[in-house]
């Protein structure tokens, strides 16, 4: 039980860590920024950031790690379902925040390319 808590926090932590990835990009530009560069990236980063992090794709994804994990975990020798399904909503949870940082990232670039910007990537 003792094991499962920790995961459960280490999960909260890892997620938390995630809060804000993705948002807080800074693209590389073909060129000299503009006087208006600075203000755009500040409000395209915003409008990224304002971006749900557990929508409903990131649930669904730590439902079926949970629901996996607690299959094998109960399958595996040890008999610890509850520690599977700890492991396998982490798991599944973070991948799809990843998934959500790199859609955070691709938006401030053409949030930013929508306001005249030259931005490579």
């Amino acid at each position: 039980m003792k094991a499962s808590l920790s995961l459960l926090l280490g999960a909260a932590a890892l997620l938390g860590a995630c809060a804000n990835s993705g948002a807080n990009y800074t693209p590389v530009l073909d060129g000299v920024p503009t006087p208006a560069y600075h203000a755009d990236l500040r409000a395209c980063q915003t409008l990224a950031r304002d971006q749900r992090q557990l929508d409903h794709e990131t649930m669904g994804a730590a439902l079926l790690g949970a629901g996996l994990g607690a299959v094998l975990g109960e399958a595996d020798a040890g008999g610890d379902a509850l520690g599977g399904a700890l492991v396998g909503a982490m798991a599944g949870g973070a991948a799809s925040a990843a998934d959500v940082a790199d859609r955070r990232e691709a938006m401030v670039i053409q949030c930013l390319r929508g306001r005249g910007h030259r931005v490579v990537g």
